[in-house]
């Protein structure tokens, strides 16, 4: 590949280390793209509350594109450019067929705010056996009427005694084409966007946006929600750390996350 016009990073897995930190190799790399004028985009799961971190951490800011493609974030400006929502009707249609068929599973939504920091009482609700298993500090405890009550970025489902693939072969022929269905960690949990909207769409829209093409632009990623992603960049690059899917599109496989996998591939260039 040509020397690329715009780099894109998942974060978790990827551009962090293990301990979820911006290595001083990584960080010295991407700073290095940026001042070449190359963008550098964040293409995460994540929400844009849990941006702030990495951004500081990188030295650059930017575009980023969050809840798998769901939100357009800007980083330095602090502000939601735009979202994808589910409809509360769908929302509530799902749950009400996922509960079904995965008895025992916990619903969590994620909503947008103006900002990443704007009344995060608002932005993550999730019933009680949600946070019991994922107790993180953000999450406002709502029931089920109140979680569906409202247009939402994303919806999480949670199973303590299933795999996420699991879940995702149950709800992939419960869902049909309702909503995207994707999962960016093994351990028991799926999330789902509104239809058609993943991380390739999000990344695609940022490169138009910049007048770049899509053969010019590099990816990186490590979990199947990153697959849609490396399949759309004109180099997909997956970490050795990946998973079986990620690995099995990718045009490249670097080293691992622990490693300075993506650092270690810039570097032919910056």
């Amino acid at each position: 590949m040509r020397k690329p016009g715009l780099v894109a990073s998942d974060v978790d897995g990827t551009l962090l280390d293990p301990m979820e930190r911006v290595s001083p190799r990584t960080a010295r790399t991407v700073r290095q793209v940026v001042a070449s004028g190359t963008p550098f985009v964040l293409v995460t799961g994540r929400p844009p509350r849990w941006m702030p971190m990495v951004v500081g951490e990188l030295g650059v800011s930017g575009v980023a594109v969050c809840a798998n493609g769901a939100v357009l974030y800007d980083a330095s400006a602090d502000r939601v450019l735009h979202s994808h929502v589910i409809d509360p009707v769908l929302l509530h249609d799902v749950a009400r067929e996922l509960r079904h068929e995965l008895p025992g599973c916990a619903f969590a939504v994620e909503r947008t705010t103006d900002g990443a920091q704007d009344r995060l009482h608002e932005q993550f609700l999730a019933e009680s056996d949600f946070r019991r298993v994922w107790p993180d500090s953000d999450i406002r405890v709502a029931g089920a009427d109140e979680l569906t009550g409202k247009a939402a970025v994303k919806l999480l489902v949670l199973h303590e005694h299933l795999t996420s693939a699991e879940m995702a072969a149950v709800a992939s022929e419960v869902l049909g084409s309702q909503l995207q269905l994707t999962y960016s960690t093994t351990a028991g949990l799926i999330e789902l966007s509104a239809a058609g909207v993943d991380k390739a769409t999000g990344l695609a829209a940022v490169a138009a946006e910049l007048g770049v093409d899509q053969a010019d632009v590099i990816a990186f990623g490590d979990m199947p929600n990153d697959v849609p992603m490396l399949k759309w960049a004109g180099h997909g690059v997956a970490m050795r750390n990946a998973h079986p899917e990620a690995l099995a599109v990718a045009d490249e496989v670097t080293t691992t996350n622990a490693e300075d996998g993506v650092a270690h591939v810039l570097d032919r260039w910056w």
